[in-house]
């Protein structure tokens, strides 16, 4: 395996891992991860298909079940090769003024 199919394998699980544990990623650390997948497919280390394999397989280490179940069967139109759907859980939100007013 290359140097790059490396990275990107490490990246997209410490990327997933740290969402499904609910911890923050940065929006940079996703767009470069894409970038580099996108790289990989330019310089032909890597066909879409095979990365997109690798995105499901690190998903579904991470959180237990597919992208699928988590965004519907046609989650990959929403996110076209090499969008990562990496989304941070929704933060609670709490008022900060009464309801009487």
């Amino acid at each position: 395996m290359s140097i790059l199919l490396e990275t990107i394998d490490r990246r997209l699980a410490e990327l997933l891992a740290q969402l499904a544990a609910g911890l923050d990623a940065p929006p940079g650390q996703r767009l470069r991860l894409e970038g580099l997948m996108e790289a990989a497919v330019l310089l032909e280390i890597a066909a879409e298909a095979e990365l997109a394999a690798l995105l499901e397989t690190r998903y579904r280490e991470a959180f237990g079940h597919s992208p699928a179940e988590d965004l519907g069967e046609g989650w990959q139109s929403f996110f076209p090769f090499p969008q990562i759907p990496a989304m941070a859980r929704r933060a609670p939100v709490y008022p900060s003024t009464r309801d009487d007013l």
